[in-house]
């Protein structure tokens, strides 16, 4: 029996969302670990043996798969990507939650798919359907009730806030500028070069790295290694796949579901029992994530091969939509 024309559309479709899926659910589970490794390590030496974990697992993987170099015209969002995302964005995120409480850090960090969206619209020409505007809202604000039900008194500084801002807008000018290297080179390129790019622009850190690494206790580099090779090697990984077979807009508006699955680990991994209001904000950025990532009747039809449009009585049968 030969195989239907759309079955492998949809299962590109069911990849790509598969993949999104474990990225969401690696970074969520990043929170944890960061928490643990945090009390040992200062920021930027946690940020290089993170990267260095994952530099070295993305690297074997590429040698077994015998992945080349990636092109010359992939070079450039690259070493952007590498330089914002996977170097600055780590050190300042790892800084300005030391200085605020994990609430303000969520609410000001989760600016970051906004900051996409606009850049994604502006350089990348990414459309900006009212669905996914609208899914964003949604998320948004279930962002901002967690960060508000998490946030603690006195616990914020004007330093952790601007580190915290710096941070969302490196992680979206990374994102932007990650999309077109991945017209021409493989995910697996994309991110094993990207985070190589990124420990190097780290490595002024080393010397703490190695002071910090013989006092820490097991448990906390254990943490730190578990960074590198699940939520930074293996999520980044999975990102770029699915971040190449949609728009950079739609995919920053999935990542609104790490601060719902943050929550429900720190509840059965840290004993942090949520209130109402926080669980209210989680079914509200997982709400948006799913309208954001809804189609139109239309547009679902035009996405199946040899789907006719659907048509108003009005129009002739050769007009478009």
């Amino acid at each position: 029996m030969s195989t239907p024309p759309t079955a492998s559309p949809r299962r590109a479709e069911m990849l790509a969302a598969a993949a999104a899926a474990v990225t969401v659910v690696l970074w969520a589970s990043a929170f944890v670990s960061i928490r643990s490794a945090g009390d040992a390590y200062s920021p930027g030496a946690l940020a290089l043996g993170r990267l260095l974990a994952g530099a070295l697992t993305l690297g074997a993987i590429s040698l077994v798969r015998r992945e080349t170099r990636p092109p010359r015209s992939a070079w450039r969002g690259i070493a952007i990507s590498g330089v914002l995302w996977f170097g600055f964005y780590m050190v300042a995120l790892n800084w300005g939650e030391q200085q605020v409480d994990a609430g303000t850090a969520a609410l000001v960090v989760n600016t970051g798919p906004i900051l996409i969206a606009l850049l994604g619209s502006r350089l990348l020409g990414d459309p900006m359907p009212p669905r996914l505007l609208a899914g964003m809202a949604v998320s948004f604000a279930g962002a901002v009730t967690v960060g508000l039900s998490m946030s603690g008194e006195g616990g914020s500084s004007v330093l952790g806030v601007v580190l915290c801002l710096l941070a969302a807008v490196a992680y979206a000018g990374g994102v932007v500028a990650q999309k077109p290297a991945l017209g021409s080179a493989s995910p697996l390129q994309v991110t094993t070069f990207g985070c190589l790019v990124g420990a190097v622009v780290c490595l002024p850190f080393a010397g703490q790295l190695v002071e910090e690494a013989a006092k820490a206790p097991a448990s906390a580099t254990l943490n730190m290694v578990y960074l590198g090779v699940f939520p930074t090697a293996l999520a980044f990984t999975t990102w770029a796949y699915a971040l190449s077979r949609t728009t950079a807009s739609r995919m920053g508006a999935t990542t609104y579901a790490a601060p719902a699955l943050v929550v429900l680990m720190s509840w059965l991994f840290l004993g942090e029992v949520p209130g109402l209001l926080t669980l209210a904000g989680g079914v509200l950025c997982l709400a948006g994530v799913a309208v954001s990532r809804s189609r139109s009747r239309a547009a679902a039809r035009a996405a199946v091969p040899g789907a006719v449009p659907e048509q108003r009585p009005e129009q002739a049968p050769d007009s478009a939509r």
